[in-house]
């Protein structure tokens, strides 16, 4: 109805609502293949109210052309008490749709709404809610589609079908889509790999006795944990010499073995949940984000972020820069392909019960391993996959030498290893090894030392993507809090728990907010790789913490009520 009035407005911001929501559904499924998880995951909110409004351009810095008034504010509200991916709409809206005949469109909101400014009002929901992806007859060409809740077929061309074409990746299962956004992110890694190399990817058939012997020589994977790693280290030269990674083509047998691999890995996380691929997903995605920060130089975009390469660096300042920044992780991708590999592979095949339980069931895992049950297992699994001729060109991606290889598996070791946040043992080794690292005492001086440091960055990046969630927006947090209470209450309910974990879920955030979270934050703060985005970690945290402390409560008795309500 603006500028020109219209008769039908109601029935226009409806269709116009519908279509917004339909193309958000479109753009998420869509972007979760480039952006990964929880993209597919985003909802719209939308309130409608229908009524006067004065418009105008307003003066000043920001001046532009705005509506005003209580019409305004109304259908401000009817947003804010509506419901993700839900059209809200006021009375006075609902009644120009009854009066235009279209009565069927809408339905009683259960109870009353609060508004603030008026008081308790009778709202209605839009009837258009169910979202459904159909082909078109006689095309490949996947769509989606909404239909009206209503038995009423005759009536629904008054209220037309919203039929709009969308990508093929669309088509996908939420699996299939986190898969292809695992191959790009690994891809574009292994491009990096290969630039380091000068575009070496030869054949590795000479590496196979080296490849069978690892892991093989009797004892666990923790035995082979070493509290530093030795990185492999770069030169000036070498960075300006580094093909651009862009430029590099991994081939198409090594890409397809890639995604194959990767799903065959989400095959092998079972249906829990929180241990299942969209967590390893969502890890994985933290992962990335950090590597990005750390190798960030001054004044230059990275090459993780990018995928500009090494060459976008153009004067031997910032070459040496890049060199020395990080503790040498900056300038290795395979050591950033490793802890993102890690990140896809740490919760492998993990039960949904930690290990303490595993260990007391005495599973044959845990007659195996006898400690970091889940971790050691997870290791073994993805590594024995790699490891199998059918992978032989995506291994040829990832290392040329026996050196790489076995540089290759002790990263990987370490990494998940460090998942491992019960174990008491490893706990104090840790805090050990950091104080002797990051102590004011403990000067900055020889290779080892960087080493030393790179190895305790890796452990503890990994530990802070496993629960990035609780320095992450509330919602986020909340959404992965509450899978992890249903894997948790689950696992009670089944018999393998011996205490209720509801009774303790509220104080038991607060205290791993407590002591290990926000701990955590302020380590990534001194490790004095990450600049202004350990502050942004400590901040959520922090905000979360307090959040829950609030909220937390009302929280656990929601996810009892929501779990026995599923049953």
């Amino acid at each position: 109805g603006l500028p020109e009035p219209v008769d039908k407005h109601a029935v226009v911001a409806c269709r116009f609502a519908r279509e917004c929501k339909m193309k958000m559904i479109e753009l998420t499924l869509k972007l979760e293949v480039s952006l990964g998880p929880d993209t597919g995951d985003l909802d719209l909110r939308t309130g409608i109210h229908s009524g006067q409004v004065t418009a105008g351009v307003l003066r000043g810095e920001r001046s532009r052309f705005q509506l005003f008034g209580d019409t305004m504010n109304t259908a401000a509200r009817m947003e804010q008490t509506g419901e993700p991916h839900r059209i809200h709409l006021s009375r006075t809206s609902a009644d120009l749709l009854t009066e235009a005949g279209l009565g069927r469109w809408i339905t009683p909101r259960s109870s009353k709404v609060f508004v603030k400014g008026k008081g308790q009002m009778q709202t209605y929901w839009l009837r258009t809610t169910k979202a459904r992806k159909t082909k078109t007859a006689g095309s490949d060409m996947n769509t989606v589609a909404e239909t009206e809740e209503t038995d009423e077929e005759s009536e629904t061309s008054e209220c037309s079908n919203l039929s709009l074409p969308v990508d093929r990746d669309q088509g996908m299962t939420k699996i299939e889509r986190l898969v292809e956004w695992n191959v790009e992110v690994l891809g574009t890694l292994l491009q990096q790999v290969i630039a380091s190399r000068g575009g070496m990817v030869n054949d590795i058939e000479y590496l196979s006795r080296a490849e069978r012997s690892i892991g093989r020589d009797g004892g666990t994977v923790l035995d082979e944990f070493t509290p530093i790693i030795p990185l492999k280290r770069f030169d000036v030269g070498d960075l300006r010499a580094r093909r651009r990674p862009s430029s590099i083509d991994i081939g198409d047998e090594a890409k397809s073995q890639l995604r194959s691999y990767l799903s065959e890995i989400a095959g092998m996380y079972r249906e829990n949940a929180f241990h299942n691929f969209q967590h390893a997903s969502h890890v994985t995605a933290s992962v990335k984000k950090m590597l990005a920060r750390i190798v960030k130089v001054d004044g230059e975009e990275n090459s993780f972020a990018t995928n500009r390469g090494i060459q976008s660096v153009n004067n031997d300042a910032s070459l040496v820069d890049l060199v020395t920044h990080g503790y040498g992780i900056t300038s290795d991708p395979l050591t950033q392909f490793a802890v993102v590999f890690s990140a896809v592979i740490h919760d492998v095949d993990h039960p949904g019960v930690p290990n303490a339980q595993l260990v007391k069931e005495k599973t044959r895992s845990a007659e195996i391993y006898k400690k970091s049950v889940a971790e050691q297992n997870s290791v073994e699994l993805a590594w024995d996959l790699l490891m199998s001729d059918e992978y032989s060109e995506l291994r040829a991606c990832i290392y040329q030498t026996e050196s790489d290889l076995r540089r290759f598996r002790q990263l990987v070791v370490n990494t998940v290893m460090a998942t491992d946040i019960v174990d008491k043992e490893l706990q104090a080794l840790r805090k050990n090894r950091w104080e002797v690292a990051f102590s004011n005492a403990s000067p900055l001086s020889t290779e080892n030392d960087d080493d030393r440091k790179a190895t305790i960055v890796i452990e503890h990046l990994i530990q802070a993507s496993d629960v990035s969630h609780t320095m992450q927006h509330w919602h986020i947090y909340k959404a992965w809090n509450e899978r992890f209470f249903m894997e948790c209450y689950g696992a009670y309910k089944a018999g393998r728990a011996d205490s209720d974990p509801s009774a303790g879920w509220y104080k038991g955030e607060i205290g791993f907010f407590d002591f290990y979270v926000i701990p955590l934050a302020k380590k990534l703060d001194r490790c004095g790789v990450f600049g202004v985005s350990s502050d942004e970690y400590l901040n959520y945290a922090v905000a979360n913490r307090d959040e829950w402390a609030r909220e937390g409560k009302a929280l656990v008795e929601k996810y009892v009520a929501k779990f026995n309500s599923e049953q």
